[in-house]
């Protein structure tokens, strides 16, 4: 039996500020299915739907969900389905959902599908257990069936970083795709098998002030495969340089 969602009191952020200031250049562009009307403006909206879900760090072609994106342009799917597609995708779970831990996968969902930070370390509890409980797909729907993201969105709008910017704030809310899609945590274990090992890396946040080396396993392979591949080249080039004076035929 899931648990049911755990209370939590909304904290005052920015997307709950009445609007009163005339929209300009910082504003969010909104996408909505409502006004399409031509081929081109549907392909804007899809990409703003890869941004929104994937961020810019994911926008490759190998992550395109062409079927949906085909359903989507017949009219067969909503926008909400459209997301709700991606969420669920196997490319947003192997770079989203296994890299990271609980929370951090609910506070990245909150910010992408509702677009605003979390109100505060209660509900990223309270979504976590849900998550836990429901499993991904559970967690998915749950969050899309909030009266938030109805309210917000609805169907036919793709989710946006709500309110990011007030005229009276010396500085906004940094945006959402800043965060990038794994913590520490994960960076640590790559670390540990060899990513990262092209150079010293130091961890000022940590207190540390000695600089990090990859291990000696991996430093040998990668000298060993530097030696080979120069070598290779150096033949290549003494070959062709032999050719040239006819002492051999290539």
């Amino acid at each position: 039996m899931a648990i049911p969602l755990l209370n939590y009191p909304p904290s005052s952020q920015n997307q709950r500020v009445a609007n009163y200031e005339i929209p300009g250049d910082e504003q969010p562009r909104i996408y909505t299915t409502e006004n399409i009307l031509s081929g081109g403006e549907i392909e804007s909206l899809i990409w703003a739907t890869y941004r929104q879900i994937f961020n810019e760090q994911q926008l490759i072609t190998s992550n395109r969900e062409k079927a949906l994106e085909s359903q989507l342009r017949n009219g067969q799917i909503t926008i909400r389905e459209f997301v709700r597609g991606l969420l669920l995708s196997e490319t947003f779970r192997r770079r989203n959902y296994e890299p990271n831990n609980n929370y951090r996968f609910v506070e990245m969902c909150i910010q992408r599908v509702l677009g605003r930070n979390i109100y505060s370390d209660r509900e990223k509890l309270a979504w976590s257990i849900v998550l836990a409980t429901k499993g991904l797909e559970g967690f998915v729907d749950d969050l899309l069936n909030t009266e938030e993201y109805l309210n917000s969105f609805g169907d036919d709008t793709v989710p946006y970083q709500r309110r990011r910017i007030l005229p009276q704030k010396d500085q906004g809310e940094l945006p959402f795709a800043r965060m990038p899609r794994y913590g520490a945590d994960h960076r640590s274990k790559l670390e540990a098998i060899g990513y990262f090992a092209h150079e010293p890396r130091y961890y000022p946040w940590n207190g540390s002030t000695q600089p990090y080396y990859p291990p000696q396993k991996v430093l040998l392979v990668a000298k060993v495969l530097t030696i080979a591949g120069a070598s290779i080249l150096a033949l290549g080039v003494l070959a062709v340089a032999l050719s040239a004076f006819g002492l051999i035929s290539i």
